[in-house]
């Protein structure tokens, strides 16, 4: 078995039990802010056909499809992605591929931009997986991902106490920093490489009625930048 096999299947072991409640699918301010950034940051619009790579249970997926997004996801995890089409309930008959997106289950074609939220830092090898997501974008399309941010240190406390979560599954947090992220966008030829940070509140907070207000004030606070929670990175397929 390869090291790509062994992680793949750890992060199945991870994921095997598809309960997990922060992975449901919710229309929370805090879900829609993530999605309002990564639409805006992405240039996605109604019609688009978009991959979600680790789509899990479908908790942004369902949110893409509801702004006319015709969103497919790709997911290492069968059960995560039987719960994804209960949670779909047929509304949206979103098509989804059990796989890797290194080496996917069928031919997937072409489409006009893949993304992902907080699902590359469960990736194994990151140069490679660029390269195979950058054959999968049109030319002139991004590839853009929402991350935690590597050098906020509340991750690591959360990843430490909170019982849904290990070191194993999701110690890939450490890599989401530029010096890791961009080489490997550049080895895959994107070009036009960014990376955005935003955010400031957990969930509870971010989702009360003043939670917005107060987290966008706080986010111009330019010595707060480097370690906003939530980072987006992005580049852009050539177009010739």
């Amino acid at each position: 078995m390869s090291a790509r096999e062994r992680h793949n299947e750890t992060q199945r072991r991870y994921y095997a039990d598809a309960s997990k409640t922060r992975m449901r699918p919710t229309a929370t301010p805090y879900l829609h802010r993530h999605v309002d950034e990564m639409v805006r940051f992405a240039g996605l619009e109604p019609g688009q056909r978009v991959l979600e790579v680790g789509c899990g249970m479908g908790r942004y997926t369902l949110l893409l499809a509801e702004r006319g997004i015709r969103v497919e996801g790709i997911d290492l995890s069968a059960p995560l992605l039987d719960r994804l089409r209960e949670f779909d309930g047929g509304r949206f008959d979103i098509p989804l591929h059990a796989g890797d997106v290194l080496a996917p289950p069928e031919p997937l074609g072409t489409f006009d931009a893949v993304v992902g939220f907080f699902a590359l830092h469960h990736i194994h090898d990151l140069p490679a997986t660029y390269r195979a997501m950058a054959e999968l974008v049109a030319p002139g399309g991004p590839v853009a991902f929402l991350e935690p941010n590597a050098w906020n240190p509340l991750y690591y406390v959360q990843i430490a106490l909170n019982r849904d979560m290990t070191w194993e599954g999701d110690r890939g947090v450490a890599r989401m920093r530029r010096s890791q992220v961009f080489p490997a966008m550049a080895s895959a030829g994107l070009r036009d490489l960014r990376l955005e940070r935003f955010g400031f509140f957990p969930p509870r907070v971010a989702n009360a009625p003043w939670g917005s207000r107060v987290e966008r004030a706080l986010e111009r606070r330019r010595v707060l930048g480097p370690v906003l929670p939530f980072q987006l990175f992005g580049g852009v397929r050539p177009a010739a």
